[in-house]
Parts: structure tokens; C-alpha cells; sequence
């Protein structure tokens, strides 16, 4: 029988990469090659790489540099893929280079260049697949692709447009993750909104059933498996709004992550958003009265170009009234290729870098009072880790790296991937403190 070859990975970039690689690294056991935890016992290195803006270019090219260095044999993959001249002429002795989403590209590429054969008695996978996550949570993506043409943004042109998957094909692969132990499913797209747009919210089949290919119906089917649910990149579309009483019945987490990115219609409208002429204040105030409990994240930009110094004290005004619970920004950054690079009015870096400070600063103050809104209060939380100091959980108003932690101080005997419930004793600027309840 012959040795199996093994295969490293490494994974860089947003959640939708990271289901990227793991479709990879399940193709791959499923033919019976190991998987390397390094690059020197590795037959061959796939690097998924990021392209979104020019800090992500630069690690992803550092990292392709890096495995060829350590190993020898590289395949690239990834949003950089998309850009495959600019990764040979810097690493010409790449051994391939696919775009985003290309499984069956990169399976041909390791094919050729380290054939596995066929054994049955490797060729086997957990029916759950193999996950980069930890066991108790896991990423469930529901379209790829976008069909919006925002000016700062690339991610079009490098994935495509919009293409839902088949909403049968997303709740069986959800069953099969509850069923291996998963205790939270986070809902990734680039639109989650829009999910079914693309083939008109068609009908599809679940155990028979007529399920509509719709972001609500099928937050209403996760919802009827008892874990946790949680939504990502949600636009502030009004059809929005027929999600958040499933939030307030309990059947998925009150958490939705909006990236507004701005509170100006002036600016909105050069971003190319959509709903960008929507009252999101308005928007947030109503989703509260039906489910006070909501937490809402969000991403925001400064410094876009032509942004005025009354535009950018709009955002912090609109900060001030909505009180969002978990906020994430950045000092507009040129993209190669994105159409904000051609816009009037270039923001000095220092300027853009000093109205993100200026935000994060007031966002602070608000974090920590929505934080302070929790203490005394008794929750569910789930258990990530657990050390000689304790606990540390999330709660349902936290997604994993990107929010708060809960610590609990006297949680030493619970286990990862346990629920418990605690009662909220105090809080700091990101993250609560717990005892048992």
C-alpha cells in the first residue's frame, strides 16, 4: 500500500475563505491524502489567499513566500488568485494559481502534481466534512458572490456575481453539522439579504417539504434545530424587518451584523450602497421596539473621499442615536482596481486615520454602556475555553473573533462547547464578568 501524501494549508482571510478551505481539506481526505500541520512534512502547500485590500495582498503574498521557502511546492488560491499575474511575477515558481471558490481547479492541481491513489480504506470523511473551526461552532455559507457595485469595494470582480445556494442543499449540511456536535451555525455570505434574489426566491425541497429559497425561511428553518443562530451581513433592506420576531420568539440569536458604513446619503450614494436611501435610523429604532434584547454590529469607513468634516460629525451623530452595541471601522483605504480610486476630494491618510480614532473613541464610550445594560442580568452563554482562571464563554450578543468575551470566574468545571448560564456581575469597554447562576 503506498504512503499517503500530505497536504498543508494555510487559510487567510474572512469566513467565506474559511469555507472555502474547508470544502478543500474535505475533497482532499475524501480522496485519502493526509493533512500537514506543517510545511516541512508537507507533499505540497495550498495557501488560500486574501485580495480585499493592500494589507491583505501583502500578507497573502508574504505567506506564499514564506511555504515556498519552507517547502518547496505551492499551489495559490484564493481572492489573490483572482490577480494571478501579480502572484507569479512575485512568485513565479508558484505551481498553480486558481481564483476564489475553485475546488475542483485546485483538486486537478494537486492531482497533477501529487497524485493519490485511490485507497478505500483512507478514502473516508466525517459526513460533517473537515472544519477549520472548533467543534461547537461552524460557519454555514449561503451564496457566493455579490451583485452590489459598491466604488470602494473589489469582491465582484474577484467572486462574481450573486449565486444562492440551493436552500435543501444549505439545511441538510446544517443537520449534518448539529448532528456532529455543532452547538452555534453563523450564517456568511456577501448579502445575506439577498439571499435567493438571484433564482427568485424559487421553491426548493427539505425532507420533502416546499421550502422557499429566502433568508427568512430559512433562518426560520435553522431556527428548528435548536442551536444557536446567528446572522451575518445583513443589509438594511426592509425585508429585513420580517427577521427580527423570529429573533424576539428565541428562534434565532437577537445579533444582527449591518455594515452601514455611513449615516451621510451624500456619501452612501458615492459608496454606491445599497439601501443607501433607506432611514436606518428609523430602521434600527423599529427593529428595537420588536425585540429589545437585539444587539447590532456594524462597520463603518472614514475618510472616504470628498468626506467633509460636517459629513463626518453626521456619522458620529447618528452613533450617538443608535446606540449600536459592537462597532468595527477603518480609515478609508485604496484598492486596486475598486472605482473610488477615480473620486474627487483624496482625504490625507493622516485626516482619515484621526476621524477613526475620533469614532472608535466615542464608540467606546456607547459599547460600554450597552455592556453595562447587561449587569445583573441572567444569560445563556457558550463555553469557548477553559484554564486555571476560569471560564471563557460567548454570549448571544457576541460572534466569535470580532466581539466580547464572557469571563467566569468560577467556571472552572465546565467544558468547550458546553452552555451554561451565568448571571452578568460587570463589564470593561469590550468584554462582561460572570458567576455562575
Amino acid at each position: 500500500m503506498s504512503k499517503p501524501k500530505k497536504i498543508g494549508m494555510v487559510s487567510l482571510g474572512c469566513p467565506k475563505a474559511t469555507v472555502d478551505s474547508e470544502l478543500i481539506l474535505t475533497r482532499l481526505r475524501s480522496e485519502g491524502y493526509l493533512i500537514s500541520p506543517s510545511y516541512e512534512g508537507a507533499d505540497l502547500v495550498l495557501v488560500n489567499t486574501c485580495g480585499f485590500i493592500d494589507a491583505a495582498v501583502e500578507e497573502s503574498l508574504d505567506a506564499i513566500g514564506e511555504a515556498l521557502e519552507a517547502n518547496g511546492k505551492v499551489i495559490v488560491t484564493g481572492c489573490l488568485g483572482a490577480k494571478a499575474e501579480l502572484v507569479r511575477e512575485v512568485h513565479p515558481s508558484v505551481l498553480a494559481v486558481t481564483g476564489p471558490h475553485a475546488t475542483e481547479e485546485v483538486m486537478r492541481a494537486v492531482h497533477e502534481h501529487v497524485p493519490q491513489p485511490h485507497d478505500p480504506f483512507l478514502d473516508l470523511v466525517p459526513p460533517q466534512g473537515v472544519r477549520l473551526t472548533p467543534d461547537h461552532y461552524a460557519y454555514l455559507k449561503i451564496s457566493e458572490g455579490c451583485n452590489h457595485r459598491c466604488t470602494f469595494c473589489i469582491i465582484p470582480s474577484l467572486r462574481g456575481d450573486l449565486v444562492s445556494r440551493p436552500i435543501g442543499d444549505i439545511l441538510l449540511e446544517a443537520e449534518k453539522l448539529v448532528a456532529a456536535g455543532v452547538k452555534e451555525l453563523l450564517v456568511i455570505s456577501q448579502d445575506t439579504s439577498a439571499y435567493g434574489v438571484d433564482v427568485k426566491y424559487r421553491t426548493g425541497f427539505h425532507g420533502g417539504r416546499p421550502v422557499k429559497t429566502r433568508i427568512y425561511d430559512l433562518a426560520k428553518e435553522l431556527g428548528k434545530l435548536g442551536v444557536w443562530v446567528r446572522l451575518h451581513y445583513v443589509y438594511p433592506y426592509p425585508s429585513v424587518d420580517q427577521l427580527i420576531p423570529l429573533m424576539a420568539e428565541g428562534l434565532i440569536l437577537p445579533y444582527l451584523d449591518v455594515p452601514f458604513q455611513h449615516a451621510n446619503p451624500r456619501i452612501l450614494k458615492l459608496m454606491k450602497r445599497p439601501a443607501s436611501s433607506e432611514n436606518n435610523l428609523a430602521r434600527v429604532k423599529a427593529w428595537r421596539e420588536i425585540c429589545p434584547d437585539i444587539a447590532i454590529r456594524s462597520t463603518f469607513i472614514t475618510g472616504f473621499p470628498g468626506e467633509t468634516e460636517a459629513e463626518f460629525e453626521e456619522l458620529l451623530q447618528f452613533l450617538e442615536e443608535a446606540q449600536l452595541d459592537r462597532v468595527g471601522c477603518f480609515p478609508y483605504s485604496p484598492v486596486d482596481g475598486a472605482a473610488a480610486n477615480d473620486l474627487p476630494g483624496a482625504l490625507p491618510e493622516e485626516v482619515r486615520e484621526e476621524r477613526r480614532a475620533r469614532l472608535m473613541e466615542l464608540q467606546e464610550d456607547i459599547s460600554t454602556q450597552c455592556l453595562e445594560r447587561r449587569i445583573g442580568q441572567t444569560m445563556r452563554i457558550l463555553v469557548e475555553e477553559v484554564d486555571e482562571e476560569g471560564a471563557l464563554a460567548r454570549s448571544p450578543y457576541d460572534a466569535p473573533d470580532i466581539d466580547g468575551l464572557v469571563t467566569v470566574f468560577d467556571g472552572h468545571d465546565l467544558e468547550p462547547g458546553e452552555f451554561a448560564t451565568v448571571e452578568i456581575t460587570d463589564c470593561d469597554v469590550h468584554d462582561l464578568y460572570a458567576k455562575l447562576a
